[in-house]
C-alpha cells in the first residue's frame, strides 16, 4: 500500500527518499543543554543528509519512581523547544499526557506525540487530532500491529490524517520488551509512514534499582531490523554523557557513536527504499 505523505516543516515529507532521524535526550534537562544537543543533532544530519527532528519531553508522566526526574513542566518547557526552533531551525516534537495539554502545545509543537502507555485513550488522541498537527502515535506495548487501525481512526475522526505511526517494542513477560520486526510491514499496511523507535525498544521497564535499565549496546541492531523491513525513519535518544542523563540513561545513544551509526541506517535506507 502507498503511504499517505506527512508533511512536517522544514521541508520534510514523509514517506521521502531520505532517512528521517527523530533525536534528542529522553528529557529536557536545561535550555543550555538542549540547545547543545539540538545543534549537534543538526549538524550531523545536515553532513549524512538525512532529515531530523529534534524530540525532547517536557514532562515525564509516566516515571517509575514518584522522586525521579520529569522535566521542566510544560511552561518552561514550551519555552526551551520554541527557543530550540528558533535558534536552531528544526521541527520539535514532545508528547503529551492528557488533553487539555493538545492545544497549548500546538502553538509550538511540529510533531505532537502520544505515549505508547496512552495510545488507547480516546479522548487524549481526540484532542490531539483536532489541533491538526502531525501526530505521533506509539503503539502500546500491549496492542498487536493490526489493533492500530482502530487508533488511527480516532485521530483520523477528527478530520486529520497527518500521522506517524512508532514501533517500541512489545511486552513480553516481567521488565522486558521484545521488537517484533514485523509489527513494521503490517502497520505500513494502514498508510501512514512508520518509526522504529531503537532505544526505547531495548528498554526494560521498571527494571533497574531505581527505575527503568536498558541496554543501548542493542539499539543500532533494533535499527537496522526496523529499516530493513520498510521503516521510513528511526527514533532514538542521545545523550553526550548517557551514564549522567537524568531519563533512560541505560538505553539512550552516545553522541559520539551517532555518525557512524547514521551513515550505516542511511545506506540501509538507501538500499530497501531504492524505488521511492
Amino acid at each position: 500500500m502507498r503511504k499517505n505523505k506527512v508533511y512536517i516543516t522544514q521541508n520534510i515529507c514523509l514517506p521521502s527518499n531520505k532517512l528521517l532521524l527523530i533525536g534528542g535526550p529522553c528529557v529536557i534537562e536545561s535550555g543550555e543543554h538542549t540547545l547543545f544537543l539540538a545543534k549537534e543533532l543538526k549538524n550531523i544530519c545536515e553532513n549524512i543528509d538525512v532529515h531530523f527532528v529534534f524530540k525532547a519531553s517536557f514532562d515525564k508522566a509516566n516515571r517509575s519512581y514518584i522522586d525521579s526526574y520529569r522535566g521542566p513542566g510544560i511552561e518552561e518547557g514550551l519555552k526551551i523547544l520554541r527557543e530550540v526552533k528558533e535558534k536552531v531551525s528544526v521541527p520539535v516534537l514532545s508528547d503529551i499526557h492528557e488533553p487539555w495539554q493538545a492545544k497549548i502545545v500546538a502553538d509550538v509543537l511540529d510533531v505532537i506525540q502520544i505515549p505508547a502507555f496512552l495510545s488507547r485513550q480516546t479522548d487524549l488522541l481526540l484532542s490531539a487530532g483536532y489541533t491538526q498537527k502531525v501526530i505521533n502515535i506509539k503503539k502500546g506495548q500491549f496492542i498487536a500491529p493490526w489493533n492500530m487501525k482502530e487508533v488511527v481512526e480516532k485521530v483520523l475522526s477528527t478530520g486529520n490524517s497527518n500521522i506517524i505511526l512508532t514501533e517500541r517494542g512489545t511486552c513480553f513477560g516481567y521488565n522486558q520488551l521484545v521488537m517484533d520486526s514485523c509489527s513494521i510491514p503490517i502497520m505500513s499496511e494502514l498508510g501512514f509512514p512508520v518509526i522504529i523507535d531503537a532505544t526505547h525498544s531495548t528498554q526494560k521497564p521498571g527494571g533497574g534499582i531505581k527505575g527503568s535499565s536498558g541496554n543501548r549496546k542493542l539499539a543500532p541492531y533494533i535499527a537496522n531490523a526496523g529499516i530493513a523491513v520498510g521503516a521510513d525513519g528511526v527514533f532514538i535518544e542521545v545523550h553526550e554523557n548517557p551514564e549522567k542523563a537524568l531519563s533512560d540513561s541505560a538505553n539512550s545513544i552516545r553522541l559520539d557513536d551517532l555518525p557512524e551509526l547514521l551513515n550505516r541506517w542511511k545506506k540501509l535506507f538507501e538500499c530497501i527504499h531504492g524505488g521511492i
